[in-house]
């Protein structure tokens, strides 16, 4: 009868525990397994974001096409909107809604080169730091810690001063090589943490080169982490580019959101009530760094999952509080 019982019961009883080395094998392959698992899930904030940078971004690209030479002093000074010139003309009868095609053009450009840069640089001084170890990380570790504990714009609008002709490229990679260091640091402590993976153990004991161990081990794990370091640093440069050019040490031979305001503020925009001409660089701006903030915050629910866990959590408390109040 007992035995009977015992059968009978077998199912409905708790399964094993499995070991914690079995339970970080399975952990590991499920994180490193699937490129879907490591897209943001789909959230408002991620549309809002996509939906706001697409726009920008299309508006850069067909803008310039469908106006006319940015450069054409030809039209009225300080024209307010109308229906030939939709957002007026500057102070020198420049189409403004022309300049901030082609500036918003030369701004991403500017972001995207300079995010780059970044990138790379981050990539280099952070996880060969933190995967070679030994003296290499600790020279690697010096150097991002120098460039760490030095303002960024200070240090490009330094540099900036030394070139009296100054290109949206040049500009880039004096961005680019001044915002790199915050990102290595999380890189290195990643990289640091990821050598000791059984996987990462396995490929070195299969005599696997440390480039290809870094290239097809280490660096999937960190695409999501790459990806938020790489919109962070896009959003750095443009509002640094933005900040150069504003104070005059920003592009000379380019027309950028940056050179815009600068032009509106020499021009006493502000003073004549020309708000046409520094509005709408500033909202697009604003707009742009609130989109790639959005896509940022999806993505960084994929590098910690508490953040996908919280608002689910929350909205549970609230359910269970709303329906003890109803049953009291």
């Amino acid at each position: 009868m007992s035995e009977t019982t015992a059968t009978a019961t077998a199912p409905h009883t708790a399964p094993t525990a499995l070991p914690p080395d079995t339970v970080a094998l399975v952990t590991q392959r499920r994180a490193r397994g699937g490129f879907r698992a490591m897209l943001p899930r789909p959230s408002a904030k991620l549309v809002i974001g996509l939906m706001l940078v697409s726009a920008i971004v299309l508006f850069g690209i067909l803008g310039p096409l469908m106006t006319q030479n940015p450069r054409d002093s030809q039209n009225a000074a300080l024209e307010p909107p109308s229906a030939e010139h939709l957002l007026g003309t500057s102070k020198l009868g420049y189409d403004v809604l022309a300049q901030l095609a082609h500036g918003t053009q030369g701004s991403l450009l500017v972001g995207i080169v300079a995010g780059g840069i970044a990138v790379v640089l981050s990539l280099f001084f952070g996880i060969l730091a933190g995967y070679l170890g030994g003296w290499r990380d600790e020279v690697l570790s010096l150097v991002t810690n120098i460039m760490l504990v030095i303002p960024g714009l200070p240090l490009a609008m330094v540099i900036a001063t030394y070139f009296s002709s100054r290109s949206w490229l040049l500009v880039a990679i004096v961005l680019g090589i001044t915002c790199w260091a915050g990102s290595a640091v999380v890189l290195r402590t990643q990289a640091r943490s990821l050598r000791s993976r059984d996987y990462v153990y396995a490929a070195k004991v299969a005599g696997e080169k440390s480039f290809r161990v870094i290239l097809v081990e280490i660096m999937p794990n960190l695409l999501p982490l790459l990806a938020a370091q790489f919109l962070f640093a896009i959003i750095f440069a443009i509002l640094g580019e933005a900040g150069l050019s504003y104070l005059g040490l920003g592009a000379t031979d380019s027309i950028t959101w940056g050179t815009i305001l600068n032009d509106a503020q020499s021009g006493q925009a502000l003073g004549t009530g020309a708000w046409w001409w520094f509005v709408p660089p500033g909202v697009l701006i604003a707009l742009l760094g609130c989109g790639l903030s959005l896509i940022n915050f999806s993505i960084d629910e994929i590098i910690n999952p508490k953040l996908r866990v919280a608002p689910e959590a929350a909205r549970r408390v609230r359910r269970a509080a709303k329906s003890k109040g109803v049953l009291a």
